[in-house]
């Protein structure tokens, strides 16, 4: 065929022939799918650009020919995406690609979060994703869509699920030796969801600014500017937050990682659990407690949530992203009584609802003892990945103090001073391959007080957070050699 120029045809029209091999494969679908399959191709192939603006398509008769369809349903897709505003036809002067439309990316971009592909990865915060319980949860799917009546699939309760409530709420009292009300548990998407809804509502009341833990999770300060409230970095000592600059600070509300401190550690004294009450009694104030690593304890018993304690004063918030997979987004918070309405109402018109069928399959999870039981196997497969690192510090940096291993996923590796400045030393083992996260890199106002939220000085001795969890023993300690040969 020759080129479609047509009268005053431009320089830029296309070929015939280049038409149809762009929509060939088109015309080889089956009969009832082939008109559509013609007009998804010739938008596609606007879209990505290969049919340019400007170009000009063969007549109907011509393309209808060449790709062995009836004129019809060529005439039929022209017509449809002339509509759409991809294509532009005038009486007698052809059928044109407009120039509304604009190439479309090439592909869809992966902005998670993933290791860099070194060698040795100690970044905290990932459980073993290989220990996810399949089997288990694929049962408890099947079990929970034989079972789920038809109205179950609707809008639920913003709250959550009766049944997953009810469960979560007979868990985590006799887990955590919580509080526990099904009424005021919300089911949400982890814990920052939960961070974000009360500080949504606080900030509604009136509150604009919320103390968190310095060192802490360098999330805290992002989720609270997305409700408007400022952050304030509140000093920890070896007991937990430091009672004084938390009454100086002049802040209502305060976010705390009592059981487990995060990244130092360390668990709140029973001493300073009540003085962090006595604070918010006397202020009016809400603690929101994130049981980070709560159910991960190796030496004796977890110690009992802080809410326990006060449920007026304390929001609980935990989620499964340590236990099964951050994946999953599931979570729950525990709301005092006066904020329940407030922060329901929130969730409401956040996301109308966590998705339906998840609930359900975790509510039949936990009601079954398969979490229970998936609990015990992480906590033995973390204690020996825990025991290993300690090890391999003892071996190949002799002389080392590693503190925060009685619970959690990582611990504080002290390397002595000979082995700083601590910005030489991550400059090498960085070179190698090693992924490792300095306590510096937690802290949110410089120097803190006491020996355990202590920043240390240039040139001193280096401090490190070593997320262990997501690595095996024989990997662990091959990542400490390397890390040793580095430096």
């Amino acid at each position: 065929m020759t080129p479609s120029t047509g009268p005053g045809g431009p320089p830029g029209s296309v070929a015939g022939s280049a038409a149809w091999e762009l929509l060939l494969p088109a015309a080889s679908a089956p009969a009832r799918a082939r008109g559509r399959a013609l007009r998804e191709a010739l938008r596609d192939a606007v879209r990505s650009g290969r049919l340019a603006a400007g170009t000009r398509l063969p007549s109907s008769r011509d393309l209808a020919a060449d790709l062995g369809v009836s004129r019809g349903l060529v005439t039929e897709a022209y017509e449809q995406l002339t509509a759409e505003g991809y294509l532009r036809s005038g009486r007698g002067a052809g059928t044109w690609v407009g120039d509304a439309v604009r190439a479309a990316p090439s592909r869809a971009r992966d902005l998670s979060p993933r290791s860099p592909g070194d060698l040795a990865d100690f970044v905290p915060g990932t459980p073993d994703l290989s220990l996810f319980p399949r089997s288990a949860w694929a049962a408890a799917q099947r079990s929970v869509l034989a079972d789920l009546p038809h109205e179950s699939l609707g809008y639920p309760d913003p709250r959550g699920l009766p049944g997953l409530r009810t469960a979560l709420a007979e868990l985590l009292a006799r887990r955590r030796g919580v509080v526990a009300d099904p009424e005021r548990i919300v089911v949400v998407s982890g814990v920052a969801q939960a961070t974000a809804l009360l500080a949504s509502v606080l900030h509604a009341r009136g509150m604009r600014a919320a103390g968190v833990e310095d060192p802490g999770s360098p999330q805290h300060h992002d989720l609270y500017a997305s409700a408007g409230l400022g952050t304030v970095p509140l000093p920890l000592d070896d007991e937990g937050l430091a009672p004084g600059p938390l009454y100086a600070s002049g802040v209502r509300v305060v976010v705390t990682t009592p059981a487990h401190q995060f990244p130092t550690g360390i668990a709140y004294s029973a001493r300073r659990r009540a003085e962090l009450l006595n604070w918010a009694r006397s202020v009016d104030g809400i603690v929101l407690e994130d049981d980070y690593d709560g159910d991960f304890r190796y030496d004796r018993a977890p110690v009992g949530a802080l809410q326990g304690l006060d449920p007026e004063r304390v929001a609980y918030t935990g989620s499964v992203s340590k236990s099964l997979a951050p994946g999953l987004r599931l979570g729950w918070l525990l709301v005092p009584d006066r904020l329940a309405d407030d922060i329901v109402e929130r969730k409401r018109t956040t996301d109308l609802g966590h998705p339906t069928l998840d609930q359900a399959v975790f509510a039949r999870f936990v009601e079954r003892g398969d979490y229970d039981r998936r609990l015990r196997v992480c906590q033995r497969a973390y204690r020996e990945r825990r025991d290993a690192l300690v090890a391999a510090l003892a071996e190949y940096f002799p002389g080392s103090r590693v503190t925060g291993i009685a619970a959690g996923l990582h611990a504080i590796a002290t390397l002595p001073e000979r082995y700083g400045p601590e910005e030489g030393f991550l400059a090498r083992v960085a070179e190698a391959g090693v992924a490792v996260r300095p306590l510096t890199a937690y802290a949110h106002g410089g120097a803190v007080g006491g020996p355990v939220g202590e920043v240390p000085a240039p040139g001193k001795e280096v401090r490190l957070v070593l997320g262990y969890a997501h690595l095996t023993p024989g990997r662990i300690r091959a990542g400490v050699e390397r890390m040793a040969g580095a430096v």
